[in-house]
């Protein structure tokens, strides 16, 4: 089994009594002597289900599932009750609990309500998956694309954003890693908070310290008042910390401290203040490697890396990019006041470029040849050059012409270049494209247009 439990009880001897005879059983199961204990380690893990006795000292099971759901809503939580206390135990499952036990009970009876609470959990997984199969049809929320990499990813979402883990979201610059934390704030429980968002490599170093931690008066020449940093604007919300990697020795070791303990000084300052901020950070660079190179703490990575999330690049989702285009169509001619089409002949060149710079790079073509336009046609030549540059890659049968005699001859001898280089490389694609100056999706066109294949 992959679900794990955690058992809640002051009583050591019914505590070690349960975990044995469930662990027998096949669960994966862990304990916590009271509230506070369980709490410090529902903050560090996900339990699929909860167990906790209603009454204890010091935080009682009340306290603890308030607390708990507000850490991970999608646990389920059975409360433990003697007869005395039921009127209290069903006041807990009106605030969220999923069911209660009456003592004594025998592990069997305990077994009973667990496997209720697992079915009733898969019940809500499917549900899901059928609201992300429905959604995605078009868009999710407000990311556009339907390709399967990017349902891998909507999926991913749906699990994280409900939870208070740290996410690190990588990706190629472009792909739109904001869009996704907005996206993971918006379906989380602090979607009512703020998202303050910060861009790390924006501002020098000393700066960005006060900029995110905030100062006290006179901490430095200038600091004439004191001033609250993106942190505490974050409470009860969301902090993204966008181009993580650049982060400097001195804002790392501050980033984890706050990761580990929840608690920060302001620059200039030494009162501890205690947030509720959820982290998350996003890097289009190679954090292992950095960490290799010794820019970046190891520490911090794997306190960040609780839950990744990559965004693919453009090129790896090509499916997504006539949606992608319709979109954007839509977006600048309603703020251009323009009503602009775009030909077939466009689109194709959309769809065969390789875009290094990824879906930002999209827009920005999407708008500019939308503003370039004449006739509300938006054609080839309102194009950047790179992109109609890459015509000579599109069949001209696809057109519907027919080819010369000449073009007859050249073709052939094309096919049999290419032929030869693919034989040469093994049919390694990428090695052939490379030693023929074309890019990959050229290639894989023209092999396709010769019937070019190893089998």
């Amino acid at each position: 089994m992959d679900h794990k439990l955690l058992l809640v009880d002051d009583n050591k001897d019914l505590r070690n009594v349960l975990e044995r005879v469930l662990k027998k059983r096949g669960y994966k199961v862990e304990t916590a002597a009271s509230g506070d204990d369980a709490l410090r380690k529902i903050k560090n893990n996900h339990y699929t289900i909860l167990v906790t006795d209603l009454r204890m000292p010091g935080k009682d099971g009340m306290e603890l599932l308030k607390e708990s759901r507000n850490i991970s809503p999608s646990t389920m939580v059975i409360m433990i009750t003697a007869f005395g206390t039921v009127e209290s135990a069903v006041v807990a499952m009106k605030q969220g609990a999923y069911d209660y036990i009456l003592k004594p009970f025998s592990p069997d009876e305990l077994e009973i309500k667990i496997k209720s609470a697992l079915q009733q959990q898969e019940n809500k997984l499917e549900e899901i998956s059928f609201e992300i199969a429905s959604e995605a049809k078009n868009r999710f929320g407000r990311i556009i694309g339907n390709s399967k990499t990017m349902r891998k990813v909507y999926d991913r979402i749906h699990k994280v954003a409900p939870t208070n883990a740290p996410v690190l979201i990588t990706g190629e610059s472009g792909t739109g890693k904001e869009l996704v934390a907005r996206e993971i704030h918006s379906r989380s429980n602090r979607a009512g908070g703020p998202f303050v968002a910060v861009n790390c490599v924006a501002l020098a170093s000393g700066v960005l310290e006060s900029e995110l931690f905030g100062h006290e008066k006179g901490s430095f020449t200038g600091a004439t008042s004191r001033r609250i940093g993106k942190f505490e604007s974050a409470q009860n919300g969301t902090l993204f910390l966008d181009e993580i990697g650049e982060l400097d020795e001195k804002i790392q070791v501050q980033l984890l401290r706050f990761l580990q303990e929840k608690n920060f000084h302001r620059v200039g300052g030494n009162q501890n203040i205690q947030l509720d901020v959820r982290i998350l950070a996003a890097t289009n660079r190679n954090l292992s490697e950095r960490i290799e190179k010794g820019f970046f703490r190891e520490d911090l990575f794997y306190r960040l890396n609780m839950f990744s999330l990559h965004l693919p690049a453009l090129r790896e989702r090509e499916d997504d990019i006539t949606e992608l285009t319709h979109f954007f169509l839509s977006k600048y001619n309603k703020e251009l006041g323009k009503n602009v089409k775009i030909t077939s002949e466009a689109l194709a060149l959309l769809r065969h470029h390789i875009w290094p710079g990824n879906v930002r790079e999209l827009e920005n073509v999407v708008a500019q040849g939308i503003i370039l336009a004449e006739n509300d046609a938006l054609l080839p030549k309102h194009l950047p050059v790179g992109l109609t540059g890459e015509m000579a890659e599109i069949s001209i049968e696809e057109e519907g012409h027919n080819q010369s005699g000449i073009s007859s001859q050249i073709n052939a001898i094309e096919s049999e270049v290419i032929r030869k280089a693919l034989l040469e490389e093994n049919w390694n694609q990428s090695k052939t494209a490379k030693k023929l100056g074309l890019k990959r999706t050229s290639l894989q066109y023209k092999m396709k247009k010769y019937g070019l294949s190893k089998d």
